[in-house]
């Protein structure tokens, strides 16, 4: 059976991902098919839980068993998460992100760190041309969505429910004290993408320019971010924003889009691939690990928020220069 502490550390992980709609005790109820009376006497540590039900809620709620029962090997169980156009599309996709931010700013201790190779997610909702060619970039060539196979693009390809819901997302993100790790790698993948469906025809120079200009205003007004600490949207006044925001110039290497959430519950890390899909997992040794990395780095890269004006002028104006010339080639 489930000793005590064991129990509390579930329940606690399940308040973390059942939805704002139901209650912890419902919710048991209903996946061991028991009385909430049972249910109660289950949280609240009285009536111990047998392995059978540790197992169903586990299974249920895509928990690490080991790390519940603090097995030691050199396994790490996660969550994967892949986007596809039937189950599970790209609306809810974004519905989900909302949903896990929306738990993080629950808790009254939090912190995001973010390692990022490319221009991160969240920046993407910022302004409407670079949102809609990546929601184009996305549809057409990573989810080969039937609707955009022969599709030119078009800033109105954007659906108001997807630019609310990034909108959304961004606001949420403002909201939580986060480390960001660049590289001056970031922008390179956009501008090859952006090359790429020039020279096949779907995006014409005057468009093109519309969201290379949009780039450009993203790397302003990240750069204004840096210089004051705080996370806003760029139409906001930064007077009254706390100060939330920590920078880092990566010269060191280039590493993955890796996502590290820390709460006063515990760790989460995600682990980004194949473009928009990407792994979950609370397991303490991975994320205390990749804690331990980040911080190493971080001591080998140099901030640039709030202090380092000139290493943060030479820093975001190599990305602007990699954008203009792009742009002046067209």
């Amino acid at each position: 059976m489930a000793g005590p502490n064991v129990q509390q550390f579930l329940f606690d992980r399940i308040k973390e991902v059942i939805p704002n709609d139901k209650t912890l005790v419902t919710t048991v109820s209903e996946v061991l098919h028991i009385s909430e009376d049972s249910s109660y006497r289950r949280i609240r540590g009285e009536t111990p839980l047998v392995l059978d039900e540790l197992k169903e809620l586990c299974q249920y709620f895509h928990l690490s068993l080991d790390q519940l029962l603090h097995v030691t090997n050199n396994s790490t169980l996660f969550e994967t998460i892949r986007i596809h156009n039937k189950d599970y599309t790209f609306e809810t996709f974004l519905t989900d992100i909302i949903k896990r931010l929306v738990k993080v700013n629950k808790s009254p201790e939090k912190h995001m760190y973010y390692l990022t190779k490319d221009i991160p997610l969240f920046y993407h909702f910022l302004l409407k041309p670079l949102f809609a060619f990546r929601y184009f970039f996305w549809m057409k060539s990573i989810m080969q969505h039937p609707d955009f196979i022969h599709q030119s693009f078009s800033i109105d390809c954007l659906p108001p429910k997807v630019e609310e819901a990034g909108r959304k997302i961004m606001e949420l993100y403002n909201q939580i004290p986060s480390t960001e790790i660049w590289n001056t790698e970031c922008v390179n993948s956009i501008i090859l993408q952006i090359d790429y469906y020039k020279e096949v025809g779907f995006i014409p120079i005057p468009i093109i320019e519309k969201i290379y200009s949009a780039v450009e205003e993203t790397i302003d007004h990240l750069q204004l971010q840096a210089e004051l600490g705080k996370k806003m949207f760029p139409e906001e006044s930064p007077a009254h924003k706390p100060e939330l925001f920590s920078f880092f110039y990566n010269r060191i290497t280039l590493g993955d889009n890796t996502i590290l959430v820390t709460t006063n519950s515990g760790s989460i890390t995600y682990l980004n691939f194949e473009v928009l899909n990407y792994m979950v997992t609370s397991d303490t040794t991975f994320c205390g690990d990749t804690h331990n990395a980040l911080q190493n780095l971080m001591r080998r890269s140099t901030m640039i928020s709030q202090a380092s004006e000139k290493q943060r002028s030479i820093f975001f104006n190599i990305l602007r220069n990699k954008v203009r010339e792009r742009k002046k080639n067209l």
